[in-house]
């Protein structure tokens, strides 16, 4: 971080990872161009030989992609961040830049559906097996641990039921069996929670959600030590190509400033729609780590400054409850996106597990009847109103 070593996350947000032009502008510029222009053959020679530093080409060194990578890292206290084309290139991005054929990944069973599909379909496919443990429990997880495990994969807080992982103890198990602990930031960010200063080795994050925050672009990141993000990951990048556009960079970069602001209204919100639904008779159980009753609200409030903004809750009708509530909404976007401004509903069950067979459905506790609400920056009363007409 060097320079802004001194600084509060804040100001990292706005600041970090910027150097002028000779235009001197105020605003990050935008480089939008595939290629540069070298100064003679032996700088190109330099370039591609990796003695000199500079840009080549917009695959893997882009100044404006650089100052998203080096503001995030400054973010998230990381020596190292590759930035790519979405949340799931980024974990595709870590698989193939550290792991081979014969390698094991213990992943929690409560991840993104669509990140289940890419570990068992497609890892698989190329001789990576998966297992798959509860996410709360240390002791699955050292279980499931073999000798050729080398990636140990989870998201706290879940998706969608928000359970919250012992990042700290995980972390000391992956290096007791020398694994790496791979932790998706997404719901978090850097401004709720910190992986590395627990002991993970690997943040994942996609772009697409909070740190852009207005669902405009898409775009992902892995952040951590230099040889294995700076040199595995970023290898894979530069070869294979899963790469951060120049201007949805530019766009993340004026997320990453508001980010502080967003995430505290996001909180704020969230925890008083979470208590509003707890009595709702329709409502047989609210899921998020700020409710007293959440069981790990005790270590949310431990390795999080703030609880998030995404909840979840179960209807007692199961599937035509939940399509029926989603329905009704006027002002909440349907959509499977998340980290908006803008609050956004979906039925998991059909939508972003859908692909998941029912037996792997209900082993991650996705029942027919839970609904998954981002909770934007509304007023909270409107929100309030919008859901009630489903109830």
């Amino acid at each position: 971080m060097n320079e802004f070593e001194e600084y509060e996350l804040e100001t990292l947000a706005v600041r970090a990872g910027q150097v002028r032009t000779h235009e001197n502008e105020h605003s990050e510029p935008i480089f939008p161009t595939s290629s540069f222009v070298f100064g003679s053959a032996a700088e190109a020679a330099a370039r591609f030989a990796g003695t000199e530093p500079g840009n080549i080409y917009s695959r893997f060194t882009n100044p404006t992609v650089r100052i998203f990578e080096q503001r995030l890292a400054a973010m998230e206290g990381a020596e190292s961040c590759v930035a790519t084309a979405s949340g799931m290139a980024a974990i595709l991005a870590t698989c193939m830049g550290l792991l081979k054929a014969g390698d094991h990944i213990v992943s929690s069973r409560s991840i993104f559906g669509t990140t289940t599909v890419l570990f068992t379909n497609y890892m698989g496919k190329f001789g990576v097996e998966t297992s798959f443990v509860d996410l709360v429990d240390v002791a699955a997880w050292e279980a499931a641990i073999k000798p050729n495990t080398k990636l140990l994969f989870l998201e706290t807080p879940s998706n969608p039921l928000t359970e919250i992982a012992d990042i700290a103890a995980l972390a000391k198990l992956a290096k007791q069996h020398g694994c790496l602990l791979a932790v998706d930031n997404c719901f978090c960010t850097p401004v709720l929670q910190r992986p590395l200063e627990l002991g993970a080795d690997i943040i994942i994050h996609s772009a697409t959600k909070y740190l852009d925050g207005q669902g405009r672009c898409m775009g992902g990141a892995v952040l951590g030590k230099k040889d294995k993000v700076g040199t595995d990951v970023f290898g894979f990048l530069r070869t294979c190509g899963p790469t951060m556009s120049a201007f949805n960079a530019w766009v993340f970069l004026k997320g990453l400033e508001t980010l502080h602001l967003r995430m505290k209204a996001h909180c704020d919100n969230a925890l008083q729609l979470a208590r509003w639904l707890e009595q709702q008779p329709a409502v047989a159980r609210v899921y998020y780590p700020g409710l007293e009753s959440h069981p790990q609200h005790a270590l949310a409030r431990q390795q999080q400054s703030g609880f998030g903004g995404i909840l979840s809750f179960e209807l007692k009708g199961g599937k035509d409850a939940g399509w029926k509530l989603v329905d009704a909404t006027r002002m909440i976007s349907i959509t499977a996106n998340l980290g908006d401004t803008k609050s956004t509903i979906t039925h998991p069950a059909t939508t972003t597990h859908g692909r998941l067979t029912p037996e792997q459905r209900a082993a991650a506790g996705i029942a027919d009847g839970l609904i998954r609400i981002s909770v934007g920056i509304e007023a909270i009363e409107d929100i309030k109103k919008d859901l009630a007409r489903g109830m």
